[in-house]
């Protein structure tokens, strides 16, 4: 039996029924009890909930050295696929010259609300990967 109170949900078991129409936009943490004792409580931010398909490393390899040429970055800088642009000084005509350098690299076109999408060197290549994959279809 599954119970919500609040912003938590505290599972008595792990089979629980819960209404197609109930919302859980709202869940801040989960519990489940196990034979009296209980596991950690999981702690949900849903501003940081993300579904992401872990673009290829060569892939973000490419796409990291593509921003640190556009942003004229020492060889040395840290550019990883958490990167955020605005964080590496990039601003709106630098993603610009970023997005098409990406273009020009993989040989791909990024919709204008796409580009706009992009915060970060992982977001890039996954919309890389996705689009050639939509190509190729």
């Amino acid at each position: 039996m599954a119970s919500v109170t609040g912003t938590s949900i505290s599972m008595a078991s792990f089979k629980a029924s819960l209404a197609p129409s109930s919302r859980t936009s709202n869940l801040k943490s989960v519990s489940f009890p196990n034979s009296g004792k209980s596991f950690t409580t999981l702690r949900m931010q849903p501003a940081r909930f993300r579904i992401s398909c872990a673009a290829k490393p060569e892939t973000v390899t490419k796409v990291c050295e593509i921003v640190k040429k556009q942003l004229a970055l020492p060889d040395d800088s840290a550019v990883t696929g958490e990167s955020k642009f605005a964080a590496l000084g990039a601003d709106s005509l630098d993603t610009v010259e970023i997005v098409m350098g990406l273009e020009e690299e993989f040989g791909i076109s990024v919709e204008e609300d796409s580009a706009q999408s992009i915060a970060t060197v992982q977001d890039a290549a996954d919309l890389i990967e996705k689009l050639i994959e939509n190509k190729g279809a």
